[in-house]
């Protein structure tokens, strides 16, 4: 049987599609959950993510920088993840996974993660990750543990929203931890 390194038990990891703009419109209107990984926008027409999506799918690589969609194996869209900030000649990178909320607590994020980062680590030779997460995010600050990472700090009062501001957590891991964890 072949394998295939972006795959998984419940998920792949694939380019964005310019059909993709569909169910990242609908995201678009879930300010709550854009509120836990980044910022609530401004509101954006249809075209506005046709557009985006269209510019996205025919967006050449950023060094080892990417936006993938997460899709189940089913073909259903079911969010996003990052590699960002990636330093090769640190070795070190950033992360984030975005995952529809209709689509949450089924281990898609938890698997889209070790995808990415089993990529990272055993075929690009970066040896740490990095993700920032905000402080009221539970659900990831949950994830993050769960995937072993080690909380390595707070960034005291950096997320403005809901007339406050909050603190920002970085958690890393090491391509060793990763290792270790997927023995």
């Amino acid at each position: 049987m072949h394998s295939n390194i972006w795959s998984g038990s419940k998920v792949r990891l694939r380019p964005v599609l310019s059909s993709d703009w569909k169910e990242f419109h609908e995201n678009d209107h879930d300010s709550e959950g854009a509120r836990l990984c980044d910022f609530i926008h401004f509101p954006r027409s249809e075209e506005g993510t046709k557009s985006w999506a269209e510019y996205t799918s025919s967006k050449t690589f950023d060094g080892d920088n990417v936006f993938l969609a997460v899709e189940a194996l089913d073909g259903t869209l079911v969010g996003s993840i990052t590699a960002n900030s990636c330093d090769t000649r640190n070795g070190t990178f950033k992360y984030g996974v975005a995952i529809f909320r209709k689509h949450w607590r089924k281990g898609y994020a938890s698997e889209a993660t070790r995808i990415l980062l089993r990529y990272y680590f055993e075929e690009l030779r970066y040896r740490k990750v990095n993700a920032y997460v905000y402080a009221f995010n539970v659900g990831s600050r949950a994830l993050q543990e769960h995937l072993g990472f080690v909380q390595e700090g707070i960034l005291r009062e950096m997320i403005f929203t809901k007339g406050k501001h909050y603190d920002e957590y970085v958690y890393g891991q090491t391509k060793d931890e990763f290792q270790n964890l997927s023995k």
